[in-house]
């Protein structure tokens, strides 16, 4: 209660009625107050309906309703709506404070009043920033259609259209737009640090502008990085195409035909791939320049020591390159020497004594000394290859081809062996074939034949240094159960039968000794004769006549054939096994007329 309206005897009229005149004036005030806001905001939020600021660039596009609901419903809150609240709410926040001192009401208006002195005082950086947020639209604007427009007309030209460097014109103009935009928006960034600091938010402000900072000291050698890296391109390209284009004229792709490169390099060329490696290092000392311009120590470093590693490693490549061209090359030609002077040998028959199928080469088919050429060939390209690892630094490389190469002896020598067993065991086949006559003892030479040709392979295993342990335990345990199935056979089982059948092998073996001796003075006493007759002819022939009549023109057979004599001695061995005579006469000959005893006693048995 107002202490002004009682005196001290009662009741004050005086003080009633002021008090009663300010609460009246207090509320004229408000009343006044809020048609003066009402009439603010609405003409603020008819003015920016007007212009379209808000819309334009305070507010992101929606999509369009379909639905006839919404295009006919009014929508309740506008940017421009919600900005004339603002402005009405403030104004209001005025006549509030002198309502309220009208009243005497000091109580609620000292911190409406200390409120609004915060805000006005804060006015000035709230113009401020916007008058350096207009300026910085502004330019930003400008610098946008600068750049959208020059940017149009470069990419209407038809020679930047036409260009080799653009792949697809289409869309030139989108990435026009695209720079434009990226224009607009960096230069509000660069604007963005004063915008904050008039302000006064310096704790987001100073690391922005530390970093804004930054970014800007990079950008010039950024710039810079990217001039060395496309004109070394430019420059790196142009030299690539002049190398390829002199060595073209100068006929070293043809060489590399010759040289038989061009199945190995299908798609491409020698003067393309050295015009390549030109490209490669005009590029790498251009890119460690562009690096370094950049500062940027994390990333440049490493990229930089790698570079220069690679740099330092290039003639070490270039050696290693020219050392396998060369191991190409002269594996080609040893191939070459290796196989023409092999078949010049009569290498090619080795076929025939290893009894490979009847293996002919025909068409484009190899033949062994082709087949020994190439392998040739693959020896001297590892020994370069390898050389050519050694060159470079690559240990690992190396040692695995050190140790092909040393294996490789090795492996010569166990083929070697392998093949003179083959040869080694057809031959003694064919000896023994000759010296047994008959169906019987083939037997004996497939199995002298296949024996020759297992102690082959198991020495060529044993060269190999295949299971060394394995391989000669196994040798020697068939070897050994062969000796004894053998001795069990012969020495137990079958004594008596054995027995037998080595006399009867003692007899073939005989007749054929005799039968050949037989042949030998058979043909003997036939040149003999033939000496006789051709003497006395010659001496009952008058001179003239001997010197103009032709000698008896039929062909006298001075020598037996191999076909004959095998004719001849085969009536001789016609005899059954049951005619085998054990018994000769006094001359060593067989006979033919001896007792019977001996076929009554293998009745007998």
């Amino acid at each position: 209660m107002n202490n002004n309206w009682f005196g001290g005897d009662g009741f004050n009229t005086s003080g009633f009625l002021n008090s009663l005149g300010n609460l009246v004036l207090a509320l004229l005030v408000l009343l006044i107050g809020f048609i003066i806001a009402k009439a603010i905001s609405a003409g603020v939020e008819k003015l920016l309906k007007k212009t379209g600021v808000i819309r334009k660039y305070g507010t992101p596009k929606r999509r369009s309703s379909t639905a006839e609901g919404d295009k006919d419903s009014p929508k309740k809150w506008t940017p421009e709506k919600v900005a004339g609240t603002i402005v009405f709410w403030i104004v209001m926040v005025f006549v509030f404070i002198l309502f309220f001192n009208i009243l005497n009401l000091n109580i609620i208006a000292s911190p409406l009043v200390d409120m609004m002195s915060t805000i006005l005082a804060f006015i000035p950086n709230i113009l401020t920033a916007a008058l350096i947020l207009l300026l910085a639209y502004v330019l930003a604007l400008v610098l946008k259609t600068v750049v959208v427009k020059v940017g149009h007309k470069l990419v209407q030209n038809r020679k930047v259209r036409d260009s080799k460097y653009v792949k697809d014109s289409s869309n030139l103009g989108s990435y026009v737009d695209s720079a434009g935009t990226i224009v607009f928006y960096l230069v509000l960034l660069m604007f963005l640090p004063g915008i904050l600091g008039a302000l006064g938010i310096d704790a987001v402000s100073e690391p922005f502008s530390g970093m804004l900072a930054s970014f800007l000291s990079f950008i010039p050698r950024l710039v810079a990085a990217a001039l060395i890296f496309i004109i070394g391109w430019i420059v790196a390209k142009i030299v690539r195409d002049i190398v390829s284009n002199f060595l073209h004229a100068l006929g070293a792709d043809k060489l590399g035909a010759r040289l038989g490169f061009d199945k190995a390099l299908k798609d491409t060329s020698i003067s393309s791939i050295i015009g390549t490696v030109v490209f490669v290092l005009i590029m790498i000392p251009v890119t460690i320049s562009a690096l370094e311009r950049l500062q940027v120590a994390g990333i440049t470093d490493p990229a930089i020591n790698m570079l220069d590693d690679v740099m330092a490693m290039i003639p070490n490549i270039i050696i290693a390159i020219l050392l396998i061209f060369v191991g190409l090359f002269v594996g080609k030609w040893a191939r070459r020497f290796v196989a023409d002077l092999l078949a010049r040998l009569s290498f090619n028959n080795v076929t025939s004594q290893l009894r490979v199928g009847g293996w002919k080469a025909s068409g484009n088919g190899m033949t062994p000394s082709d087949i020994v050429g190439y392998l040739v060939q693959i020896i001297v390209v590892i020994l370069f290859v390898v050389e050519a690892f050694q060159v470079v630094g690559l240990s690992f490389l190396v040692d695995l081809g050190t140790a092909v190469l040393a294996f490789l002896p090795s492996v010569i020598t166990a083929i070697v062996i392998l093949g003179l067993g083959i040869i080694l065991a057809n031959v003694v086949k064919r000896i023994l074939a000759s010296l047994f006559e008959g169906s019987e003892l083939e037997v004996l030479s497939s199995v002298a034949k296949y024996a020759i040709m297992a102690l082959a392979l198991f020495m060529a295993l044993d060269q190999l240094g295949v299971a060394d342990t394995i391989v000669n335990s196994a040798f020697i345990l068939i070897l050994g159960a062969v000796a004894l199935a053998f001795g069990l056979a012969f020495g137990l089982g079958g004594r008596d039968n054995a027995s037998r059948y080595l006399d009867k092998i003692e007899r073939k073996a005989e007749n054929t000794e005799m039968n050949k001796e037989n042949a030998r003075m058979e043909r003997e006493k036939m040149k003999q004769e033939n000496r006789n007759e051709g003497s006395k002819h010659t001496a009952s022939t008058p001179p003239q006549e001997a010197v103009h009549d032709d000698v008896d023109q039929r062909p006298v057979d001075n020598d037996w054939s191999g076909d004959d004599l095998s004719r001849d001695t085969s009536a001789w061995d016609s005899v059954n096994d049951a005619d085998d005579f054990p018994e000769n006469d006094q001359r060593g000959h067989n006979n033919p007329y001896a007792p019977d005893d001996f076929d009554n006693d293998r009745r007998g048995e």
